[in-house]
C-alpha cells in the first residue's frame, strides 16, 4: 500500500483536492425526474454554486460561514430534510413570510401571484399522456415557468402558514408531478446545497440519447 501511495500520490492529491472542490465550492448536478418541467428536463446537468449561500465544512451540513442569501425565485439545490436525498426545486417562500395556495395560485404575505397561460401542451405522466398548461408565474416580482396538470387529482390548496426562522419553502416548476414543501416540510437552511445557475450539458436519455445543444450553457436566473 505504501509503495502504490508513493507512486500514485499525484493522482491521490489530485483526487482529494477535486473531492474538496466538489464538496465545498462548486458541484454538478443530474436531473432525474420531471419535477422541475419545462424549465428542467431529465438529462439536463446544471452547475451548482455551493458558495451561493454558505461555507461548509467539506462532506458535512456544518455551516462555516454565511456567503449570501436564498432569494425567491431561486433554483436551489438541498437535502430533503425528510430522507437526506439530494433535490432540486425553487425557492418561493422566505422566513418569516406567510404563504397560501389556492387553486394551485400562490398568495404570499397577502399579494397574490400572477399568472399568464403560454401554451397548453401533452405530458407522459404515470397515469399516462394529458394536458398540461405551461403558465408564467410572477412572484414578488420575478417570473418564471411553471407547469400545472389539471387532469391530475392532486392538492392544490394549503395554509395559510408561517415560514419558520431560518428555513424555507420550496415548489417544484411542475406543480402536480413534485414531492416538495408540500410533501417533506420547510428546508432548514443548513441542508441547502447550492444555488443552480446554469445547465452545462442536456441528452435525451428518455430517447435516443442525442445531445440537446441548444440547452448548453442555459441560464436558470
Amino acid at each position: 500500500m505504501k509503495a502504490f501511495v508513493r507512486a500514485n500520490k499525484g493522482f491521490l492529491l489530485f483526487m482529494l483536492l477535486f473531492g474538496v472542490f466538489r464538496t465545498a465550492v462548486a458541484d454538478w448536478n443530474p436531473i432525474p425526474s420531471g419535477s422541475m418541467r419545462p424549465n428542467l428536463l431529465e438529462g439536463d446537468v446544471v452547475f451548482v454554486n455551493r458558495l451561493a449561500y454558505n461555507v461548509k465544512v467539506p462532506l458535512t451540513d456544518v455551516v462555516i460561514a454565511r456567503t449570501g442569501e436564498p432569494r425567491r425565485g431561486d433554483v436551489v439545490t438541498f437535502a430533503s430534510p425528510v430522507d437526506g436525498t439530494r433535490l432540486i426545486k425553487r425557492v418561493l417562500a422566505l422566513p418569516g413570510d406567510r404563504v397560501e395556495m389556492r387553486n394551485e395560485r400562490l398568495v404570499i404575505n397577502g399579494v397574490a401571484s400572477q399568472y399568464s397561460l403560454e401554451e397548453l401542451v401533452q405530458e407522459s405522466t404515470a397515469e399516462g399522456r394529458m394536458d398540461a398548461l405551461r403558465m408564467q408565474e410572477s412572484v414578488d416580482g420575478r417570473r418564471h415557468r411553471i407547469q400545472v396538470l389539471p387532469q391530475r387529482l392532486v392538492v392544490r390548496d394549503f395554509g395559510p402558514v408561517t415560514v419558520p426562522r431560518d428555513t424555507y419553502l420550496m415548489l417544484g416548476d411542475n406543480r402536480d408531478n413534485s414531492a416538495d414543501s408540500r410533501v417533506i416540510g420547510f428546508v432548514p437552511r443548513h441542508l441547502l446545497i447550492g444555488r443552480a445557475e446554469r445547465i452545462l450539458v442536456s441528452a435525451d436519455y428518455q430517447g435516443n440519447w442525442m445531445p440537446r445543444t441548444e440547452r448548453f450553457g442555459m441560464s436558470l436566473r
